[in-house]
Formats: C-alpha cells, structure tokens, sequence
C-alpha cells in the first residue's frame, strides 16, 4: 500500500459506510434525489476523504484537524438521517446510527491517540 491512510481501519470502516449510504440513498424517492440525498452522500464522503488528506504526512496536529473534520461529518451524516426517518425505516435508521456511532468512537481513539 502507497499511502499511509489505506492502513487505517477507520479509512476502510468510512469508505464501506460511504457506499452503504450510496446504496441508501438510491431508494429515496425521485422528489428526494437532489435534496438530502446528495447531501447526506456528500457527508458520507467526507469522513473519508478528511482521513485521507490528513494523513498525508502531515503534522500530528494537522492529522488531529483533519480527524477533527471527519467526526463532524459523520455527525452531519447521523443528523440527516434524522431527517429522513419518515423515509428511511426504523430498521435502517439504527443500523445506519450505530454504525456512524461506532466510527466516531474510533475516529476519536485515533485522535486521542497522538
């Protein structure tokens, strides 16, 4: 592997999360396709993306940030979820809520860590 943030397991955990919500959004209604559903995919893939450009051998500090970033993104992916629960099932919505939990517990172990 050529970049450091493909060895991270919150990079891969992102990545999948990402196309879970992919997936998701696909079966929002059409009235809903440029709405929400872009921008909770949008979210979805900025966890990862901020992974990423943070570990590009930056500063532990500058990582730090970045991590920073994706927590908030994955707390705006958890918020849209809320608005969307007349659409989404009750099924759905707590697998989507427990797996963006556990992300951003591991996202902050990785911060705390440096």
């Amino acid at each position: 592997m050529a970049f450091k943030f493909e060895e991270l397991r919150v990079w891969e955990i992102a990545i999948n999360l990402s196309a879970e919500v992919s997936k998701l959004v696909k079966s929002f209604p059409s009235e809903e396709k440029f709405v929400l559903s872009s921008q909770i995919q949008r979210a979805a893939d900025s966890v990862a993306l901020n992974i990423a450009e943070g570990s590009t051998g930056q500063s532990n500090a500058e990582f730090k940030k970045f991590l920073g970033y994706s927590i908030r993104s994955t707390i705006e992916v958890v918020s849209c979820l809320y608005l969307k629960r007349g659409i989404i099932s009750e099924e759905e919505f707590s697998r989507f809520y427990t797996s963006f939990e556990a992300l951003i517990i591991k996202i902050q172990s990785l911060r705390n860590s440096f």
